[in-house]
């Protein structure tokens, strides 16, 4: 089973791939090991997961998710830009 996920940075940004093990491919993100972009912008948490039958679907998903604006990827995930600016502040308190 494969994954199609989107991670919300440290700097607000968000980050799309593909794992067949979100934990491990979360934890390897915080610790600057799962890819040169979070290396550089920090992974804070998983915002959206999404099943996919095999590699080649989840890499076609990946690839449509990664053509939509940041609106409609918080749409997607389910949140506004605003709740997770509110809920990140809160985290970080």
């Amino acid at each position: 089973m494969y994954y199609v996920y989107i991670l919300l940075c440290k700097d607000k940004t968000l980050y799309t791939g593909i794992t067949t093990d979100p934990e491990r491919r979360l934890r390897e993100h915080r610790e600057g090991t799962g890819a040169r972009y979070t290396k550089a912008h920090g992974a804070v948490r998983m915002i959206y997961l999404e099943e996919a039958e095999d590699r080649a679907s989840a890499s076609r998903r990946e690839y449509a998710i990664k053509q939509m604006t940041r609106s409609e990827k918080m749409k997607l995930a389910g949140t506004a830009d605003t709740e997770l600016c509110a809920q990140e502040g809160q985290a970080e308190q």
